[in-house]
Formats: structure tokens, sequence, C-alpha cells
């Protein structure tokens, strides 16, 4: 009779959901639980911000929903991706308004806001926002809190990088949102 190791056992998305808490910053690649450093307070206040100033664009648009904390996106299957998206937006048509929340979902976001960590490296965020796009995301946002600028990533496109006194405009997910990118950083 074959045994199977799990140390070496691929999860699914499902089994990594079951998971206990394990109180660590995780998410699965390709089947393999990956850990990553507890993110420091800039970047979750940058996360807040983001988090607030979508929230409020959407009180005045109720044409869908903000999660933040990490909420996992399922990037990929066989083997499975989950990611935790520091903010994410989903329309409702994407994600109905009576859909169940708890379990983790074939949608994935119109939209990511990603904030690069003292830990984190742009090649590696770049293949990240790469991988949001090819699940179907279609604008990725890296923001940078020492240089305080972004970058957007949209499938086709060449990544656009914006400064400090620029406007971050993302029409084609949502309209007439445009926060000033220096001001996400407090």
């Amino acid at each position: 009779m074959a045994t199977v190791d799990r140390e070496t056992a691929l999860l699914t998305a499902e089994e990594f959901a079951s998971r206990p808490d394990s109180g660590m910053t995780e998410e699965l690649e390709r089947g393999r639980v990956v850990m990553s450093p507890v993110p420091n307070r800039r970047h979750g206040y940058v996360c807040i911000e983001v988090g607030y100033r979508l929230r409020r664009y959407l009180e005045d648009h109720p044409i869908g929903r903000a999660f933040g904390n990490d909420a996992a996106v399922v990037t990929r299957r066989g083997p499975d991706t989950v990611r935790g998206a520091d903010v994410s937006y989903y329309s409702f048509q994407r994600l109905p308004a009576d859909v169940d929340l708890v379990p983790y979902g074939p949608e994935v976001p119109e939209l990511v806001f990603e904030v690069l960590s003292p830990s984190d490296r742009w090649n590696r965020l770049a293949a990240k926002a790469a991988e949001y796009l090819e699940a179907g995301v279609s604008i990725v946002v890296v923001l940078d809190p020492e240089r305080r600028t972004a970058r957007v990533f949209e499938a086709g496109r060449a990544a656009v990088d914006l400064g400090p006194d620029d406007l971050l405009r993302l029409d084609s997910v949502l309209p007439g949102f445009e926060p000033v990118v220096g001001r996400l950083f407090g």
C-alpha cells in the first residue's frame, strides 16, 4: 500500500483554506504553503488608506465591493495557487451581492492593490502582477511606500509608473476614482 508524505503532498485551495490559522502570513504557491514576514505598520497604513478611499467611492457608486486584509484570490488550479491581495475590488457582475463570501470562489477581482513591503522585491511583485492578470484581474496596482509611487499593470499594455503628484486613474474599472498617488501614503 502506498503512503503519502504530508510534507510533500500538494494542497488544493480548499485544503489550504481548511488548515488551522498558523498566525503567519501565508499564501499557496502551486500547492505549497509559502510564508512571509508579517508586514510592517506602514504597509498596514497604506492598505487601510487605499481601502478607505475605495470604500468611500463605492458608497457613492454602489457597483461592487472592496476587500482587504489579504482576502484570498485563487489565481491557478492544478496545482493551486492562492494569493492574499492587500486590497481588491469585485464588481457585482463578477461577485454578485448574494454570493456566500466564506469559501474561496472561482471569481477573480477586477482590481488588485499590492503594497511593497521591505521584504518584497520588484521582480517578484511584477511576476505576481502577471499572475493576477493571467487569472483574469483587469488591473494590478503596486504601491511603493518608500518612493510614494505606483506602478499600474494592465493586460496587453506596458506597465505605467506614476509619481506622487500623479492621478491614479482606473476608468476601465472604476470611472471617476482618481486619487492622487502621494495621498495614498498618508
